[in-house]
């Protein structure tokens, strides 16, 4: 899997919001690096970064960057993780890729280490990070799938700006302030301000009507539990709140679910912590998770509609475990099982 030896460790795409996650999780988590390489386009080649204390300076990309590589870490986008897949594992690294371009490959493992870590050991030298909204849902519903069977997901997504990067973070804080001040927020970076407003995810509608992410939603989870024929239906909203991601489930199962025994489950579940205080009507919220690993559920329910069904809601924080921290997990899985 992974040499048994500090490693040449390359981040791609390190300047952006996810990618300098990765730089803190990895010294965070004592990733045994001997070498690290900071890669990104010529956009953001010469910036400076610090790792350990250290300055290190981006380099540009190139055909050399990955020689020596034991391990590349990429958040650069699709069609960079596309141009340069093939120059990874030819010089002999693996990927983890956090780009949708692998994701629905039938060759490559789409991995939640707490969900199907056993799915590393098929790789051929990429492994795929899932979008994280489903990354945050698998992990609540992977444990619930183990007691009882599926039947049905219907779930909505209230997304903050970080899932369209470090900009719609920055241009969020700065059209609020436009807005306190009575002006008026003209959005450069998303399609709509999101300053005080929401709006349906901006992703490229399908033939479907359902959009990308939504469709991301529905067939990576299928891949991650292996239930290829789930009926899941996802509606994503993009929400004016920095970087945690929240989600409404309802969960249909084939028979009777109890509340007690879902709260029992989720709350012994790895990377998942409960929040439920019903005398407080205190659950999840986006406060709780900003900045930490585990996905916060509560608000567990009967659905009263439905006697096989439960309702529950979610908040992950969508840089953390939504993309960098289970990009390292997966990582670290490949640590223990060489």
């Amino acid at each position: 899997m992974l040499p048994h030896r500090p490693l040449t460790v390359a981040v791609l795409g390190s300047s952006g919001a996810v990618g300098q996650e990765l730089l803190a999780l990895l010294e965070e988590r004592s990733f045994p690096i001997r070498e690290l390489r900071l890669l990104a386009s010529s956009r953001s080649a010469g910036k400076e970064q610090f790792w350990k204390g250290a300055k290190h300076i981006v380099q540009e990309v190139n055909l050399e960057s990955f020689k020596g590589v034991d391990l590349v870490l990429s958040s650069a986008g699709g069609s960079v993780s596309r141009k340069w897949s093939e120059v990874i594992t030819n010089s002999g690294a693996v990927m983890i890729d956090n780009s949708s371009a692998f994701r629905m490959d039938p060759l490559i493992p789409l991995v939640v280490p707490e969900v199907n870590p056993h799915a590393v050991k098929s790789h051929q030298g990429i492994i795929a990070n899932p979008n994280c909204t489903t990354i945050l849902l698998c992990l609540v519903l992977a444990p619930l799938a183990s007691v009882s069977k599926l039947k049905r997901v219907i779930v909505s997504t209230y997304q903050s700006a970080s899932g369209a990067g470090a900009s719609a973070m920055n241009e969020l804080k700065d059209l609020t302030q436009k807005v306190l001040n009575g002006s008026t927020p003209n959005s450069k970076v998303l399609p709509y301000s999101l300053a005080f407003n929401l709006f349906l995810h901006n992703s490229p509608l399908q033939a479907n009507k359902y959009c990308e992410e939504e469709m991301k939603m529905t067939n990576e989870t299928r891949k991650i539990l292996d239930l290829p024929d789930l009926p899941l239906s996802a509606t994503c909203v993009r929400v004016p709140v920095l970087r945690a991601h929240s989600e409404s489930v309802n969960i249909e199962f084939e028979k009777p679910f109890s509340v007690s025994e879902a709260n029992y489950i989720l709350d012994q579940a790895e990377g998942v912590e409960l929040i439920e205080d019903l005398e407080k009507n205190r659950f999840p919220m986006p406060t709780d998770v900003t900045g930490k690993d585990p996905v916060a559920v509560g608000r567990i329910r009967q659905d009263i509609s439905n006697p096989n069904s439960l309702e529950l809601w979610l908040c992950g924080d969508q840089i953390r475990k939504g993309a960098a921290l289970n990009a390292v997990q997966i990582a670290e899985l490949l640590l223990t099982k060489s």
